[in-house]
């Protein structure tokens, strides 16, 4: 019963350490590389991360969206074509942590580019799609606030913005570094 109470007691005095076992991130290097790259928070990739395949670097999606950030192979090949990738190929971005974060890092960038920094409109595109997003706020469809999501009209969108800024806010609270 004693050493019951005293890892309980544990679990508590070091929450932190019970928070980054309850939420992990795999691939930080990788990860604050292309954070570093493209000037993009390493947390928000890593939500992204989370929610898209949960750090499994070869998932595919049952839509056909590949690897760690579930990109759409025409996604995919349309960023290839906007900066120099070096070797990257869409089939590595679908099986390898590497190429994939790359890839899906410098979108999320190109989509906070677009959506003047906003990270709430950036996620709801990179799920639904950027044209779809526009088309949202031109016809006042969504206003593009965190606290209107429920205007979304896609579910699946929705559901998607909310998980990510979750993941996000928990990371802000464990990760302030990446020890």
């Amino acid at each position: 019963m004693a050493l019951f109470l005293i890892v309980v007691a544990l679990l508590f005095i070091r929450s932190e350490w019970l928070g980054k076992m309850v939420y992990p991130i795999q691939y930080q290097k990788e990860i604050q590389s292309n954070a570093d790259r493209y000037a993009v928070d390493p947390r928000l990739i890593a939500a992204v991360i989370r929610v898209e395949s949960n750090f499994e670097p070869d998932a595919v999606s049952p839509k056909g969206a590949i690897g760690i950030m579930q990109i759409m192979p025409d996604t995919a090949e349309w960023i290839l074509k906007q900066d120099d990738f070096g070797s990257i190929t869409i089939k590595l971005a679908g099986e390898r942590a590497d190429a994939g974060i790359r890839l899906g890092s410098w979108y999320l960038k190109e989509l906070l580019r677009q959506f003047e920094g906003d990270p709430v409109k950036s996620l709801a595109a990179y799920n639904a799609g950027p044209g779809k997003v526009k088309q949202w706020l031109r016809d006042g469809t969504w206003d593009g606030r965190e606290d209107t999501l429920s205007d979304i009209p896609y579910g699946e969108t929705r559901r998607y913005v909310q998980k990510v800024l979750f993941y996000r806010k928990k990371y802000d609270e464990l990760y302030d570094n990446w020890s």
